[in-house]
């Protein structure tokens, strides 16, 4: 009855989607006839910039994961400490990775919130946004400079001239968008503040560029602070929203124009795109699973004079060499697959996304972007060595981390589920439970691994190894055990208590029972 009652759930929301789009499709025919001739014929020359921005959420996830490749492809001696190594490698090439694909996130998030009003274009604003891709796939360049090159500062010049290029390019799309209302947002189409929020749009965009640009004439003359004014501009919508809180508490509440608080605030709630953030993220779990066998094409495809000559021309012995990096790979696989189902369940319940878990799902992407380091490590080091040891508790941590953010973004959603989840995945509702245990289950089992390694260093590998093969069985049998753990509190705490399921069929009715009174 469950199942059947979700399909009809959706079936009524897909009815409810096609009659908005008729209602959409209605008032646009509308806009269109109130408008001139000539703005009636170069409307006629424009198309939904669909496909557009898949073309661009494409470009930005593969620039912003590609640049785990020179920290997985760097090689640690034998005779190395990882540890050291890995403290080598936080100072510039992890750093350099991460802080490329945050600022890179951030200038996404820009697009989004920019294609949010312009929901139409045409071949100019196509070609101005094809010169923002341009200088946004270049920035990982300039990251390297400034890893490679830390005393000079031509990467941060070069980095800040791009950033500050990107954001004229968006003002002159802005500028170019409300001199042709028909390519704007229905919403602002029949606003009459639109010059309101023309120059509001425009402030907010250039602020990163006057950030970028203060960086730049700091770093002549105190290099590291102008580090600090990069690391800033990733958090910079929450930097102002608090000081706009501060001044509300200091001089009193700022009144705002009532289209304010739609578009363009720094609010942590601001809805974005949720098709979007889906598409962005299945990008990179598409393309860090993809790096995961470039390795084994690169590196595990034997000589064939090595095996004529060592194997005796048996290519099955020749493979057997690389025995642990294919146990490594499909491991290294199914973590990244999985924890892209869990994000999938997880976004299928979610009705909006908010800028803050949008934050939240860049912090867990970044470290699914390192799964293909933890997969270069786990494989690269003697058996029971103690930097075998180290490989496997970083592969633990990075997988921990992945798994945690997204566990924090349900919670996330949670704090506000009236607005953010379906029905019956809120609190109490009938898969809540179910969806807490495919959240918590990477996080738990990582902490888990990764203390059991310390305490049996000797079987490491081998705890690492079995916990990427059991986690997928644990997938499939979870549903089971949750239900068997939810009859259990009930039998235990509330013997007497008749089984919601039953007690919601025999009322007729959407009564839930909250899973807090099923066990206190």
């Amino acid at each position: 009855m469950g199942d059947n009652d979700d399909i009809i759930e959706h079936h009524v929301e897909e009815e409810m989607e096609k009659k908005s789009g008729r209602s959409h499709a209605a008032s646009s025919s509308f806009l269109l006839e109130s408008v001139d001739p000539s703005d009636r014929e170069a409307h006629s020359g424009t198309q939904s910039s669909h496909r557009l921005l898949a073309y661009s959420d494409a470009l930005i996830s593969i620039i912003a994961t590609v640049m785990i490749l020179p920290v997985a492809h760097t090689k640690v001696e034998d005779n190395e400490e990882l540890r050291q190594s890995v403290q080598l490698l936080l100072t510039a090439k992890i750093a350099v990775y991460l802080m490329t694909f945050l600022i890179v996130s951030v200038a996404w998030a820009a697009h989004i919130r920019l294609f949010q009003v312009i929901v139409r274009i045409d071949d100019c604003l196509a070609l101005l946004n094809l010169a923002c891709m341009m200088l946004i796939t270049f920035l990982p360049y300039t990251f390297s400079l400034m890893a490679t090159f830390t005393d000079n500062v031509l990467g941060i010049l070069l980095f800040c001239g791009c950033v500050m290029v990107i954001g004229v390019i968006q003002s002159l799309i802005v500028l170019y968008a409300f001199s042709r209302p028909f390519l704007l947002n229905e919403q602002i189409q029949i606003s009459e503040n639109q010059n309101y929020y023309k120059h509001h749009i425009l402030q907010v965009i250039m602020r990163v560029p006057i950030m970028c640009f203060f960086a730049s004439i700091v770093s002549f003359i105190f290099f590291q602070l102008s580090y600090v004014l990069l690391a800033i501009i990733i958090f910079l919508p929450y930097i102002s929203q608090c000081l706009k809180w501060c001044r509300s508490k200091a001089i009193g509440q700022v009144e705002d124009t009532p289209d304010s608080m739609l578009f363009y605030t720094y609010l942590p709630n601001e809805p974005l795109s949720k098709e979007r953030v889906e598409a962005f993220s299945d990008g990179v779990y598409a393309i860090v699973a993809t790096l995961l066998i470039l390795d084994i094409c690169e590196d595990n495809v034997p000589d064939p004079t090595v095996v004529q000559k060592q194997f005796g021309g048996s290519l099955i012995a020749a493979l057997q060499v690389y025995g642990p990096e294919y146990l490594a790979y499909f491991g290294s696989f199914a973590t990244v697959g999985l924890l892209w189902f869990v994000h999938h369940s997880l976004f299928l319940h979610v009705t909006k996304t908010t800028r803050f878990m949008g934050l939240l799902n860049t912090f867990s992407l970044a470290f699914v972007g390192g799964l293909p380091l933890a997969y270069q490590l786990t494989h690269e080091f003697p058996r029971n060595s103690r930097n075998e040891l180290e490989a496997i508790q970083i592969s633990c941590v990075i997988i921990f981390f992945a798994g945690i953010f997204q566990l924090a973004i349900w919670v996330v959603a949670l704090y506000n589920e009236q607005e953010t989840l379906h029905p019956y995945v809120r609190y109490g509702g009938r898969e809540h439970v179910f969806m807490l245990a495919k959240l918590a289950l990477y996080p738990c089992v990582a902490l888990g691994t990764f203390f059991l390694t310390c305490i049996l260093s000797k079987f490491s590998a081998q705890i690492f190894h079995l916990m990427e093969i059991t986690v997928p069985f644990a997938f499939l049998v979870l549903r089971i055990l949750v239900r068997i753990g939810l009859a259990l509190l009930r039998l235990i705490f509330c013997p007497d208590r008749p089984d919601p399921r039953t007690v919601v069929e025999e009322e007729g009715d959407e009564t839930r029972v909250p899973f807090n009174a099923l066990v206190t």
